[in-house]
């Protein structure tokens, strides 16, 4: 299991590449050769970019699903839309595919943020927008998650 550290702000060229920061670039190099999966979020804006193990893994929770259930087709077709396999190049560039530029609204300015065992791609714009809305209920968000001795809590 991969944990990454930091946020970085970066610059995308008009083809979609982006040179990764070398700590960052630091941080994946156990799993460069491996490629990644490249997806668009879930919950916000923002591309999610998977080590091919992490994506593993989580391809094999997806496919425990029933596929006899309408609603778990309509989940797969969904989460898997616009899945692409990217590797980084030599140089330690990303090329981001034209289409998920166009979902994620990247334009020059970028942010790669990491969530835990992934890397989160932001428009910087979109990032600190996302950020600023959240602040506001983040001490409340913190206490319901990590606050409790429930099952997805933390403590």
């Amino acid at each position: 299991m991969n944990n990454f550290i930091g946020t970085y702000e970066c610059k995308a060229d008009a083809k979609g590449r982006v040179m990764l920061p070398v700590a960052l670039k630091n941080q994946l190099s156990p799993v460069l050769q491996q490629g990644f999966v490249l997806k668009r979020g879930v919950f916000q804006p923002c591309l999610e970019l998977y080590p091919m193990e992490e994506w593993n893994v989580l391809m094999q929770k997806v496919n425990k699903l029933n596929r006899f259930k309408k609603k778990n087709n309509d989940f797969i077709r969904r989460f898997t839309a616009g899945v692409k396999m990217v590797e980084v190049d030599a140089t330690g560039r990303l090329l981001i595919p034209k289409d998920l530029v166009a979902f994620a609204g990247i334009h020059k300015e970028i942010v790669l943020s990491s969530a835990i065992n992934i890397i989160e791609i932001w428009d910087k714009d979109k990032y600190e927008q996302a950020i600023d809305d959240a602040a506001v209920d983040f001490a409340e968000l913190a206490e319901e998650v990590m606050g409790n001795d429930e099952e997805d809590g933390i403590s």
